[in-house]
């Protein structure tokens, strides 16, 4: 036959676990808490760290605007070519590029590239930028016409030939010239060929394309703003 001790003994004993457990819980509950109050605090850090570099770039980019269309408004009008605010170097005017059809470039673009060049790279170079520049890209644009061929798909290839070999036309073009040697070491490590065929044609506001404007060379500039965000963003998760 129980006590009434024994009986209360037992009640004490439950009690006593159930205390153990909420205690237990309660610390758990903490702990989870400091984890995610140091989780936001990281992730407000990361994303400060985001807008500072955004902020950095965009300020760069801004700045190496003003310098390029400085150095070059006067010059712009008389190459038919155009700076815009994403850095894009465009020359538009199809008749000094090359002859239809072909890679080669005209003297006439020959002379405007001795003249551009040099002076393009002395400014990219300096020691404000150039540890930020990702890449210097060549780009070749065309129409996406071509006179004879059985489709859209076909033409779309001939042109991205075309449009290849031209850049890389242009490339050995400005490798070779003399009064960048003392740069060619960065050249090559940021100066690249790219052919985008028709890709990227220029159309009219009402959505036509505009053949003339198409075909076009462009000199653009990388910052390596994408890079380093997206290094920001791989230690976050």
């Amino acid at each position: 036959m129980l006590s009434e001790d024994s009986g209360l003994g037992e009640t004490k004993d439950e009690e006593g676990h159930w205390v153990a457990v909420s205690d237990l819980m309660a610390g758990l509950m903490m702990v989870f808490m400091l984890i995610s109050v140091v989780f936001m605090i990281n992730v407000e850090t990361e994303r400060d760290k985001i807008r500072d570099v955004a902020i950095l770039y965009d300020q760069l980019r801004t700045q190496l605007y003003r310098d390029l269309n400085e150095e070059f408004a006067a010059d712009m009008p008389r190459w038919g070519a155009e700076l815009d605010e994403d850095l894009a170097f465009r020359f538009n005017n199809t008749d000094v590029l090359f002859d239809k059809g072909e890679a080669e470039i005209k003297p006439e673009f020959q002379a405007i590239l001795d003249d551009f060049f040099p002076r393009y790279i002395r400014i990219i170079t300096q020691a404000s930028y150039r540890d930020d520049i990702l890449e210097v890209r060549i780009e070749g644009h065309t129409s996406s016409g071509w006179f004879g061929a059985r489709s859209d798909d076909e033409a779309y290839i001939f042109n991205m030939n075309l449009s290849q070999q031209r850049t890389r036309s242009t490339l050995a073009y400005v490798l070779g010239l003399p009064d960048v040697r003392q740069d060619k070491t960065w050249l090559k490590q940021h100066l690249t060929a790219n052919g985008l065929s028709s890709a990227k044609v220029v159309r009219d506001n009402k959505g036509q394309e505009v053949g003339e404007a198409s075909r076009r060379v462009e000199f653009r500039v990388r910052t390596d703003a994408e890079g380093r965000i997206a290094t920001i963003l791989d230690k976050v998760q």
